[in-house]
């Protein structure tokens, strides 16, 4: 399953700028941005690299990259129920930075730009809302998750983030790979 925002963070070319420039990087504090970059050098010490991740969020608690940097570390070592609560603060954020409402199940299509895959902002929120889904059914709430989906479909009919692949997930658990 591919972690929050990886798609983006692998894009190259304008579209890549526009995220990184309108999301990641404005507004980050110098000091902010080394501790991430140091995170990432020190990523096979996992209490070095988490320290370097605390620091950059404690210089910029709200800030995407940061969330993201936490998220991905978390994920990646394994640490669903960590990964969950930072999928959870992005979640938050972009609700804010979306004008959106606080809990994701009263979002509705006509709130956001959700159609667009150019607007970063409501991309986020996407991205956010399925990193929330995906760590739900991991992590054993399934009608969380399968709700999460749901919503994610209906803000994104189009499926631009594949949530599509989240709900045969759902729909396989507790069947036979045969089935």
């Amino acid at each position: 399953m591919p972690d929050l925002m990886h798609s983006e963070l692998t894009m190259s070319g304008p579209e890549q700028s526009l995220l990184a420039g309108a999301l990641l990087g404005a507004g980050l504090p110098a000091d902010a941005h080394r501790h991430l970059e140091l995170a990432g050098r020190d990523y096979q010490s996992e209490a070095l690299a988490e320290q370097h991740l605390r620091e950059a969020h404690l210089l910029a608690p709200d800030h995407a990259a940061v969330l993201i940097g936490l998220y991905r570390f978390y994920f990646y070592k394994g640490r669903l129920g960590e990964a969950l609560e930072v999928a959870q603060a992005c979640l938050c954020k972009a609700a804010r930075d979306n004008g959106l409402a606080s809990d994701w199940r009263k979002v509705r299509r006509g709130d956001a730009e959700f159609s667009s895959y150019s607007a970063v902002l409501p991309r986020f929120y996407l991205f956010a809302l399925k990193a929330y889904a995906y760590l739900q059914m991991r992590l054993g709430q399934l009608d969380e998750g399968h709700a999460a989906v749901e919503k994610l479909l209906e803000l994104d009919p189009t499926d631009k983030v594949g949530a599509a692949v989240l709900l045969d997930v759902w729909r396989r658990i507790g069947q036979d790979d045969d089935d």
